[in-house]
């Protein structure tokens, strides 16, 4: 009986486990969504609440955490370099500032951190005037902060600037692959 109870629990370990692990194709938006069916509503809501687009938000996530739920940045040593955590990578304050305007939150939760990639997307609009269609610029102003934008921190730093872009190039892909395979579920729905 007891090796049944304790099999049983770690059976539920491992299969949380499993359920927090990375999709394993992050290359392709729909084969991500397919994996990760939770992950849809989440990130159409976030889009839909904050008109952005689903690729920038998933391509946000994939750049800062990989998607992976417990990230966190560290140096060769492995200390700690901020306190960004969890999927979008949000420091302690401005998360805390997103819990204040949008209730109880966790870094770890898709859901919450694709809300949050939205709603600080739609902050750093606001602040700076960068239309919510310019991924790259919307990437450096997140990275660096909407004032860090402002002031052009980012100018000294020309490894962000190529990562920015690269950012900006994944969320056009990933819009793109999310037209072609809403465009394919669409035609499964026709054709039953």
């Amino acid at each position: 009986m007891k090796k049944r109870i304790l099999f049983a629990f770690a059976a539920l370990a491992l299969a949380g486990c499993a359920s927090s692990a990375p999709p394993s194709n992050i290359a392709d938006a729909c084969a991500i969504l397919d994996e990760k069916s939770r992950w849809e509503d989440h990130v159409f809501d976030a889009a839909r609440d904050w008109q952005v687009s689903p690729g920038v938000i998933l391509a946000f996530i994939r750049q800062e955490s990989s998607f992976r739920r417990d990230a966190r940045p560290k140096d060769r040593d492995g200390r700690l370099l901020s306190s960004a955590y969890g999927y979008s990578q949000a420091l302690d304050g401005t998360w805390a500032d997103y819990e204040k305007a949008r209730g109880g939150a966790k870094r770890k939760n898709f859901g919450d951190s694709a809300d949050f990639i939205g709603w600080y997307l739609d902050q750093i609009s606001r602040r700076t005037g960068l239309s919510k269609t310019d991924a790259r610029n919307l990437y450096l102003a997140y990275h660096e902060g909407p004032a860090g934008f402002q002031r052009r921190t980012y100018s000294s730093k020309p490894w962000l600037g190529e990562v920015a872009s690269r950012v900006s190039s994944q969320a056009a892909i990933y819009d793109g692959q999310l037209r072609r395979c809403e465009a394919r579920q669409m035609r499964k729905l026709a054709s039953n």
